[in-house]
């Protein structure tokens, strides 16, 4: 009885993933430390590059590590004024109302459309869920001539709402909320409507619970496709008050020195980066849960 504790008390002290700190842990840290150092010098780059003087920024050799950081890189940009006399700041409060409109309007339509591709029978299901899994295969480049025709008949050509149309329906999103809602069991929606729940009743108490990991994927997808893109108001946009940060940030330096406007693009290039890695850090573990769930049958 004995040997058999101690057996099974040796089993747990060395299993693959204990609770807590192990050493037999020693020898992975030893391995994934000094990679994770490498994988963070991008990050610190960005941070110091940010915060450079003028004269640091053009040193030779290049320093990796800022000697004296400054904030005047961020005080320049953020009184900078575009040739049009349009601040900095309005394309920056554009980004964070586009970027917020097309997340909350994506995950509502993401969420609904994989209810009803998952869970409701109706006709012309298998053919919206064939036409989804089409649209994965093709990169937005590919698209681009005709959704500007489309864009132009609809009238929309110079509006605000550009930035945020497009962006609504995201097909992969929809494929990982769909596979995610699948493995909800039949039985617990068919016990829910049997309670008297209707079809909104079950998506709003059952499934949007069962699905965060999903919603959170969805979210970051969303928030580095709008966040990010510079394209749209590039193509579609001629008013300059209507434009995003990501279109200012290639202006710095074609609308001002070249190297003058070297140390406001990497504080803007900070400013785009920050947000990004702040959601990611926070919702990471959704991320790597639907991604391990997405193809469970």
């Amino acid at each position: 009885m004995m040997m058999k504790k101690k057996r099974r008390s040796k089993f747990q002290a060395t299993k693959i993933n204990p609770s807590r700190f192990h050493p037999v842990q020693i020898r992975y840290l030893l391995v994934l430390l000094p990679i994770s150092l490498v994988m963070l010098l991008p990050l610190l780059f960005i941070f110091n590059h940010a915060l450079k003087p003028f004269e640091e920024l053009f040193a030779f050799p290049p320093r990796f590590l800022v000697k004296n950081p400054t904030l005047v890189n961020f005080r320049n940009l953020f009184a900078l004024t575009g040739t049009s006399g349009i601040p900095m700041s309005r394309y920056l409060f554009n980004s964070l109302i586009v970027t917020i409109l097309v997340i909350v309007i994506s995950i509502l339509i993401s969420t609904m459309a994989g209810y009803a591709l998952s869970k409701l029978n109706f006709k012309g299901k298998r053919l919206l869920n064939e036409i989804n899994t089409i649209a994965l295969m093709f990169v937005g480049v590919a698209v681009t001539i005709p959704r500007y025709l489309i864009i132009e008949k609809l009238g929309l050509i110079d509006s605000f709402w550009i930035h945020v149309l497009p962006y609504l329906a995201i097909p992969v999103g929809l494929f990982l909320v769909k596979q995610f809602i699948d493995q909800i069991p039949s039985d617990l929606i068919d016990a829910a409507r049997i309670d008297g729940a209707n079809d909104w009743q079950i998506y709003r108490k059952i499934v949007v619970p069962l699905i965060k990991p999903a919603i959170a994927t969805i979210m970051i997808l969303s928030f580095q496709t709008v966040w990010n893109s510079a394209d749209t108001s590039a193509t579609y946009i001629n008013t300059d008050s209507l434009k995003t940060f990501a279109f200012y940030m290639g202006t710095l330096t074609t609308n001002t020195n070249a190297v003058a406007g070297q140390g406001m693009a990497a504080a803007a290039s900070l400013i785009m980066f920050v947000p990004n890695l702040i959601i990611f850090i926070i919702l990471q573990s959704k991320v790597i849960d639907t991604m391990a769930h997405s193809g469970i049958k």
